[in-house]
């Protein structure tokens, strides 16, 4: 990513929270030319970390370290020093604070006191809805209207997902204009190499029509995960062999067809309506028999499930994320080149 003289600036960004994902936001948000991004976090040391692993995200030839000073020299990005600092001249508004509903509450009740009338307001939370998040606010600051949920998948700077989760007083437009906006933001540099996959989308907006807790991809996720706690904890296979069964069958089938394209495939002619009336006895049993653990309950399988990952895999290093993060971008080139723009 080189640092040129910017265009004329049609987003500006207050981004709120500079933790794992409010760093890989910043990151995502500076592959779009036409953007200018103020961050904000209450943590003292938010200035070093940023010119710490900043560098680390971007596109890159070598991980220049000067090139936090090159954009703020740019005026692409700028470290406010207050949250009415950051959020006053913003067109959006983007949030990544504790995944506490009373936390989020408080912060959007502040954010309607500066923010301009128009600004679009999004969360990244990935399960606490938009309309309780914006529940104490008061109503002649209109939040309710323009707030939505962006849920981007970790790490946003690389992963394609965006649940789009809007609330029941959210006005379509909004939902509109975030999903253009995440549909017109590059994708990392280095993938879509062929001139027919340069015209593909790399992030991929899906609008949900409810609001669930967890919305739907930590849904799917967590159901995973709770069956694998409880196999795991109960004996029936080790941390690293239940891993090792997921990358050598339901990841690579999932990340070309997931769930429901796979199981019509797999009914034969007759689709998913044969596959489940053919398989409908082996379902139930499984269904029937899933693992119905507390995670705030007895702790015997999660003391065993976290020595066996620690033993297996030791601490997560940077070396680790940059080896996981370029399987990663293998993984969605890969889908691209090969499919083109998936529905």
């Amino acid at each position: 990513m080189a640092v040129e003289e910017p265009p004329i600036t049609t987003h500006r960004i207050a981004l709120l929270g500079l933790g794992t994902i409010g760093l890989s936001m910043l990151a995502m948000h500076l592959r779009r030319p036409d953007t200018s991004i103020t961050v904000y976090d209450p943590r003292p040391d938010y200035e070093s970390q940023i010119r710490s692993v900043l560098p680390t995200l971007l596109d890159l030839s070598s991980n220049d370290l000067s090139i936090t000073d090159q954009l703020i020299a740019s005026s692409r990005l700028k470290l406010a020093t207050s949250l009415p600092e950051a959020v006053k001249d913003a067109t959006i508004i983007q949030e990544q604070s504790p995944e506490i509903t009373a936390s989020k509450q408080a912060l959007w009740k502040e954010i309607s006191c500066f923010a301009g009338p128009d600004t679009h307001l999004w969360s990244s939370s990935s399960g606490i809805a938009a309309s309780a998040q914006g529940a104490t606010c008061a109503a002649e600051h209109r939040i309710a209207e323009r707030l939505l949920v962006a849920h981007p998948f970790n790490p946003p700077h690389l992963m394609p997902l965006v649940e789009v989760v809007p609330g029941p007083e959210t006005k379509p437009e909004r939902v509109e204009f975030v999903k253009k906006y995440f549909k017109d933001i590059p994708g990392p540099s280095g993938t879509s190499g062929t001139a027919e996959n340069q015209s593909t989308s790399h992030y991929r907006p899906i609008t949900l029509h409810k609001e669930v807790p967890g919305f739907v991809g930590n849904r799917l996720a967590f159901a995973l995960l709770r069956e694998a706690c409880h196999l795991v904890g109960e004996g029936v296979v080790t941390a690293q062999d239940l891993d090792s069964i997921v990358t050598a069958s339901l990841g690579p089938r999932w990340a070309g067809s997931g769930v429901f394209e796979s199981y019509h495939a797999g009914g034969g002619e007759g689709g998913i309506g044969a596959f489940l009336q053919k398989l409908s006895p082996t379902i139930q049993d499984v269904w029937s028999d899933l693992g119905k653990i507390d995670i705030e309950g007895e702790q015997e399988w999660r003391d065993v499930v976290v020595k066996q990952t620690e033993e297996a895999y030791g601490p997560y290093t940077t070396e680790t994320r940059k080896k996981k993060e370029e399987m990663l971008r293998d993984v969605v080139e890969m889908q691209k080149k090969r499919w083109g723009e998936l529905p």
